[in-house]
């Protein structure tokens, strides 16, 4: 199965998008499944270190379930500047559908759609694509395949993809092993992953995910490490 999850993830080395921090890719990766009535508060913490420079960013977000197929939700992003200051990079509006309901067919299915806009300056992003999960008796794997476009005032318009592949082991709802796969524009990641979930009366639930991907372009150190936290009632 890991061969096979490999094999998957170099075939698909042509997706690439600037997203998180520059020209990488590393971020969340998305599950199709929406819950009924579910909101949510989320943060999310990534740290890239390269031979160049340490860049540090944080994203919050509120989101709600608008039917039991759709959930919006809202975030405001902040990045670490070269003279070592925090400031509000931008805000994100986001919308996951789901195409099909959880074990309906042999895998589950959904869409994503992001609108980006950075903060002061006139530079716009939408990303749209597909999410796929299937679960394979105690371990899922979850690919996202995604087409961004973006323009603005000091950026040329563009299309780029990107896709992110994990795959988890359910060991335990509170304690699951994963592996994660990112392509992005001249990077190539891959590293070790954990994750779990901890659930209180209702939907009321604690997830929290931890990663550290290591890039394998041969330029010097290129390494994410990537933290969120996420709360549902």
């Amino acid at each position: 199965m890991l061969r096979l999850i490999f094999i998957l993830g170099l075939s698909l080395l042509g997706f690439a998008e600037q997203v998180w921090a520059d020209g990488n890719p590393v971020d969340k990766v998305y599950h199709p499944r929406v819950v009924a009535n579910e909101r949510k508060f989320e943060w999310r913490f990534a740290s890239r270190q390269t031979s160049e420079e340490n860049v540090l960013a944080q994203r919050f977000a509120y989101g709600q379930a608008l039917t039991e197929y759709l959930i919006v939700e809202a975030y405001i992003s902040g990045e670490r500047d070269e003279t070592d200051d925090y400031g509000l990079q931008g805000y994100e509006l986001e919308a996951r559908y789901m195409l099909t309901e959880q074990g309906q067919y042999w895998a589950d299915w959904g869409v994503l759609v992001e609108f980006e806009k950075q903060h002061d300056e006139g530079n716009y992003e939408i990303t749209t694509g597909l999410l796929f999960e299937k679960e394979f008796t105690h371990t899922s794997l979850t690919m996202n395949a995604l087409l961004v476009y973006e323009w603005g005032d000091s950026i040329d318009k563009e299309y780029e993809t990107e896709f992110r592949l994990q795959y988890r082991y359910r060991f335990m709802p509170e304690v699951q092993p994963a592996i994660e796969i990112y392509t992005g524009e001249d990077f190539v990641g891959i590293g070790p992953a954990f994750m779990g979930v901890h659930r209180y009366e209702g939907i009321k639930q604690l997830k929290w995910e931890l990663a550290f991907i290591s890039g394998l372009n041969g330029k010097g150190k290129d390494h994410t490490l990537r933290f969120a936290l996420e709360y549902d009632f």
